[in-house]
């Protein structure tokens, strides 16, 4: 099946094929309609009961779950290129020539919008909501109205309408961020997104690099410290600000002299649209806040192949500066008339968000998965355990054939309260950004009853380049390559992986790669090679069935003091499997011989996880307990053992901390990312410690 079909397919039916109720009564035997049953050698309750049990045989074999029919030889999901098996690409495509736009007439990001537009008309586009009320909605008419009124004005205010104008935005998500983008890619300007935790060195290194004379930002606060900097001389392009809500007279008045105040949408001219063309720039992302990723319209609308449809609900709470989060939302929403509704712009309320809004995609990072599974699996009686245990086992059984529902018996007595706890209209599901236990994933698609897909990539590649297969409810692998991407591994000779192996770094070539970081040729020509190729610093391997998994990564890679290399992000995603960890840290030193780590306790679940060893506590008590330390050591060192840790590749010792790495603390990246470096000088005090009292 050619792969546009075979995803319309999926776009309506949702996924899963239902029952055909249109054989049922084929199915059911004719009774005889006759007054007299004297010919009949059964007698009448005989025969009725014969009746009720052929009936049920047939409402059964009607009615019984189908498994999704995938779309190729799920033994065979990418296909070598030119002969060579570690360079591949989709078996979806007909041939080794990309997939470039998947509607002709959505080339750009305002294309796909205005594919939206026609598709939903004055149909709900983005919601947002005030707590303990419903979502209110803004329609697709109205925002595109908003986003002509918003470019005009800012063309009114010095803008230029090419794709060399670099505006700002410093938001956090709601409807406006999306409102401020879109107005800029109807008159051909490119975003550059900001957040909180790039600090004042990392944001005038980037207003400066990217020229940015206008940002518009949120809050009266992010305006104050823009204008800080413009205040001290050191942001000298940045000339003026457009702000969500109205600010106070007193920054108007004190910084009136150095920049100008603008309200968003307070502007009244209407000047003709001057959309973009594919190759123009789109955005540039300074997720890691120093190289400025530059992404083309052409490489964004690579990925608007979804499934989704115009009666899809998601939720947006990932950081937008992320691209990950702009590509589910504007891309693979927008463009296909699908309602986008945000947070509160409080974690702590996302679960009652999702409640009353109901999603049916919720894009998601494994540490949120992690979470879920930790709160669901964390029960104490003994016997609702096993029935847990057993009716996963049961829905697992259903997912190693292709069977994927949430209407089972098992999701009616068991699964039931745990799905609605996400909405309960869950229809699939993404997680991306780091890798996810096989276990947690698992154990997820048969809890929550729906499709949940597993991707990768990086901001380089436009977000994605390899996606798990529909019908493929395997785990512990990331997919095989998207159709507009192709991916090989090369050699590594210091890790000793080699491509002859099937293993080695993963490359990525297509219409999805980025061209270059913003004015810096030589950081864009250590990721770029002279053939196109992106090498994403990642280690992949090759499984027979042509999908890739991610086995290590060559960058955050040392060395110990015995001469043994170490991966401490391998490490940490097989530590996060204990129930007890919600967040590790791994580090080593190159003159020590063994690792220690920085682990986070789970609050949810490590005072009940504690008690049933005979210790009790406050949950602040226990982190300094060297008893809870002990346990909690020889339940990871169980599970590395378990996942074939080698002794040196095992923690000796580890410091229990009672706060979470968070955005907020600058102990994450916006992109969710630990932060090594920062971590490391915050807990510099307990890793000296630690190496100084521990005996190897």
């Amino acid at each position: 099946m050619h792969f546009q079909e075979w995803l319309q397919s999926l776009r309506s039916s949702g996924g899963v094929r239902g029952p055909e109720n249109k054989d049922f009564w084929s199915l059911v035997p004719s009774l005889p309609l006759s007054s007299s049953f004297s010919s009949l050698s059964l007698s009448l309750s005989s025969l009725l009961g014969i009746g009720a049990l052929a009936s049920i045989t047939a409402y059964w074999l009607v009615t019984r779950p189908r498994p999704m029919r995938p779309p190729c030889d799920l033994n065979a999901q990418s296909i070598p290129v030119q002969g060579e098996p570690n360079w591949r690409r989709s078996a979806l495509l007909k041939d080794d020539v990309l997939l470039e736009f998947y509607y002709d007439d959505t080339r750009t990001v305002y294309d796909m919008f205005q594919r939206g537009l026609k598709v939903a008309g004055d149909g709900p586009c983005l919601g947002f909501r005030k707590p303990g009320e419903p979502y209110q909605w803004i329609s697709y008419t109205e925002v595109a109205e908003q986003a002509q009124v918003l470019g005009s004005g800012l063309l009114g205010k010095g803008c230029q309408s090419n794709p060399e104008q670099l505006v700002g935005i410093f938001a956090q998500n709601r409807p406006e961020w999306i409102i401020s983008e879109l107005a800029c890619y109807t008159f051909s300007m490119a975003v550059v997104p900001l957040y909180d935790t790039l600090g004042e060195e990392a944001m005038v290194h980037i207003l400066n690099m990217a020229e940015i004379s206008l940002v518009i930002c949120d809050k009266e606060e992010k305006a104050e410290s823009l204008l800080g900097n413009k205040e001290k001389g050191v942001t000298p392009t940045l000339s003026c600000l457009v702000l969500f809500n109205a600010c106070s007279d007193v920054t108007i008045t004190v910084f009136a002299a150095s920049i100008l105040f603008l309200i968003l949408l307070s502007f009244i001219c209407v000047c003709l649209l001057q959309p973009p063309q594919p190759q123009d720039l789109a955005v540039v992302c300074f997720t890691s806040g120093t190289t400025g990723t530059m992404c083309f319209y052409r490489s964004l609308c690579e990925s608007s192949s979804t499934p989704t449809t115009l009666h899809d609900v998601s939720i947006s709470y990932l950081p937008l500066a992320h691209m990950f989060e702009r590509m589910i939302q504007v891309v693979s929403m927008l463009c296909h008339g699908a309602r986008v509704g945000f947070y509160q712009g409080d974690i702590s309320l996302l679960m009652d968000d999702i409640k009353t809004l109901k999603p049916t995609f919720f894009p998601v990072v494994p540490r949120l998965l992690n979470r879920i599974y930790d709160k669901v699996s964390s029960m104490t009686s003994p016997l609702r355990r096993a029935v847990l245990h057993y009716a996963v086992r049961r829905k697992q059984a259903e997912l190693s054939s292709g069977v994927v529902r949430n209407n089972s018996l098992w999701d009616r007595l068991v699964f039931n309260r745990i799905q609605a706890n996400l909405g309960g209209n869950l229809r699939f599901i993404l997680t991306a950004s780091a890798p996810i236990s096989p276990t947690v994933l698992s154990f997820l698609r048969a809890t929550l009853g729906c499709m949940i897909f597993e991707g990768y990539g990086q901001t380089e590649c436009t977000a994605g380049c390899t996606f798990s297969m529909p019908g493929d409810w395997s785990a512990g692998h990331v997919g095989a390559p998207l159709p507009c991407a192709m991916v090989k591994l090369i050699d590594i000779p210091d890790m000793n992986y080699y491509a002859k192996n099937g293993e080695g770094e993963i490359c990525i070539r297509g219409h999805s790669v980025f061209r270059g970081y913003l004015k810096d040729e030589e950081k864009t020509t250590e990721a770029l090679d002279s053939y196109g190729w992106l090498h994403s610093g990642d280690v992949g391997q090759w499984l027979p069935n042509g999908t890739l998994r991610i086995i290590d990564r060559k960058k955050h890679i040392f060395k110990l003091s015995q001469g043994e290399y170490i991966a401490p992000e391998k490490i940490e995603n097989f530590y996060m499997r204990c129930v007890p960890v919600l967040q590790v840290f791994v580090h080593g030193d190159s003159l020590q011989s063994h690792l220690i780590g920085i682990v986070v306790p789970d609050p949810e679940v490590f005072i009940d996880w504690v008690k049933e060893r005979g210790i009790v506590g406050s949950y602040e008590e226990l982190c300094q307990n060297p008893d809870v330390k002990k346990e909690v050591l020889e339940d990871m060192t169980a599970v590395g053992k378990e996942a074939g840790l080698k002794s040196f590749e095992q923690v000796k010792d580890l410091h229990l901390h009672p706060e979470m790495f968070s955005v907020s603390n600058g102990l994450l990246t916006p992109t969710l990312k630990t932060r090594r470096v920062d971590i490391l000088r915050v807990f510099q005090e307990q890793i000296t410690n630690m190496y100084s009292t521990t005996a190897i």
